[in-house]
This record gives structure tokens, sequence and C-alpha cells, in this order.
């Protein structure tokens, strides 16, 4: 009898999120550095570079308080996760989905199985919420949508299972790395390059100039600390002109844009990646 064995499944996002990396990982793989023993990321989103490193010690952070709920359920109690996301992809349906976007979760693992299913069932994998917070992402039209990726979430627990992951905001990392054993990943909202390209609704208030700029000088005090500091953002003067300020290196990266409202701009376009080392 021959016996199959089923491919392992190599960790990676098990969320869609707008302005993923995983497309970009390959592009990114030349200028990650080479040596390092902690690693940050304050603007968790999708973890995209994280499941690529699978660093030994990481310390995750994002302020959006639902999604790092989630992460620290994956991480510790994914079994009844999984069994809690089979029980929504039974009943999906379209009014199912919206009774689900209108109504509110008691405790963090229905906290957690709400957010991906709507994730995994929304347009496009958008995270918006509205003024008074409340997700508001219309459903998708997918046929068949993964919304229980059983292997794929017992992997990302795993790889999560050294992780310590908090609710933060991003200044929240001057408080851990210090010296040049760490390497610090910064993926914030893109600086708009249109007036029309501002995207506001990750936690109800917008990520503009002034928190670009407070960003920036994070980034400038943990380089005099000798961390190692990468950062990623749209390709506009503005951004360019903040980090040559502080002696940064600026690479040029091509990017595919697949949400836009305008078909007509979707596609190639260039991103930065910024670097202190």
């Amino acid at each position: 009898m021959v016996i199959q064995m089923l491919p392992e499944i190599c960790p990676r996002p098990f969320l869609k999120w707008a302005g993923g990396k995983s497309r970009l990982i390959q592009q990114y793989i030349n200028y990650f550095p080479k040596f390092y023993q902690t690693y940050y990321e304050p603007f968790l989103g999708g973890g995209a570079v994280f499941f690529h490193l699978q660093p030994t010690t990481a310390i995750l952070t994002d302020i959006n308080a639902e999604l790092i709920t989630t992460y620290r359920c994956v991480r510790d109690q994914v079994e009844d996760l999984i069994s809690l996301l089979q029980a929504h992809k039974a009943k999906h349906s379209r009014d199912y989905y919206y009774s689900v976007r209108s109504h509110t979760s008691n405790n963090d693992l229905e906290t957690a199985a709400r957010l991906i299913y709507l994730n995994k069932t929304c347009y496009n994998g958008l995270y918006r919420v509205n003024s008074q917070g409340k997700f508001n992402v219309p459903l998708g039209s997918y046929k068949n949508p993964s919304i229980c990726q059983e292997d794929l979430l017992r992997a990302a627990s795993q790889a999560l299972k050294s992780s310590e992951i908090r609710q933060a905001d991003f200044i929240n990392v001057l408080n851990y790395a210090n010296s040049s054993d760490d390497f610090v990943f910064c993926d914030p909202p893109y600086h708009p390059i249109s007036n029309t390209s501002y995207f506001t609704g990750y936690n109800g208030n917008s990520f503009g100039e002034q928190d670009q700029i407070r960003l920036r000088n994070v980034c400038a005090e943990l380089a005099n600390r000798g961390v190692k500091v990468m950062v990623c953002n749209s390709d506009c003067e503005f951004i360019r002109k903040i980090y040559t300020e502080i002696s940064f290196n600026i690479y040029d990266i091509s990017a595919s844009r697949s949400i836009n409202s305008n078909t007509k701009k979707r596609g190639i376009i260039s991103e930065l990646l910024i670097t202190s080392y």
C-alpha cells in the first residue's frame, strides 16, 4: 500500500489584508538584515513579512484591538477557533453575513472567528469601520470563500507560539527595541499619492502627515540606538523628503495595485522600501 504524504503547509497570512506584502516578499529578500535576534512589527496587519521570516523571537503589535485578539486566539486556541469557523462556514449566506456583521461578539474567540469570517467573505478583504467603529464592508461576490483553512491556521498558530502579541500604538516599539540585535519592520498606512486616495477606515482615524512624521522620528530614534529599521510606504515626494532628512536608504519597489474604485488606476506602481542600514 502506498501512503501519500500531504505537503507541509508553510506559515503564511491567514487573513486577506489590503496592502499586504505577500507579493512583494521576493523583492524585499535582499534588503532584510542578515543578523538580528528579536523581530518587531508595530503595524502587524496580515503579517506577511513575519510569516516569511519566522523569527525565533518576535514582538507583534497593532492598534487594531480586534486584529490583536484574533492573532492571540490563533496562537493560543486554534482548535476552538476552527470549530467556530466551521459553524460560520456551514451557515454562510448573504443574510447570515449581514447578521454577523451587525452584531458584536461576546468573547475573544467569537471576536476572532467573526473577524476571520467577515474578512474571508467581505468585498476585497477590506478592513474598514465607520465613525462609530462598526465594520461596514459589504459582502463580496465569492462563490466558495475559504472561510476555514484549518491547516493554514494550525501552521500560523505554530509560527506564532513564541511571539508576544500586544495592542499598542507604533510608538511603543521604543520601549523595547534598543540595539543592533533588534530588527523593526514598519508597514504603516501609506501616505496618499493623490487627494482621493486617503484610506481612513482602519480604526476610524486617518494616518496623516503628522503621523508619518511621528513614525519617521521613531525610526530615527531607533536607528540612533543601532536598531535595524525597515519601512515601506508610497512613492511620493513627501515620504522621500522626510526619510532623506535622516539619511535613510531609499529603494524603489514595483507593486501591483488591485484595489481602486477606478479600474484604470489598477496595475503596476512604484513603492518605496526604506532602511536605516
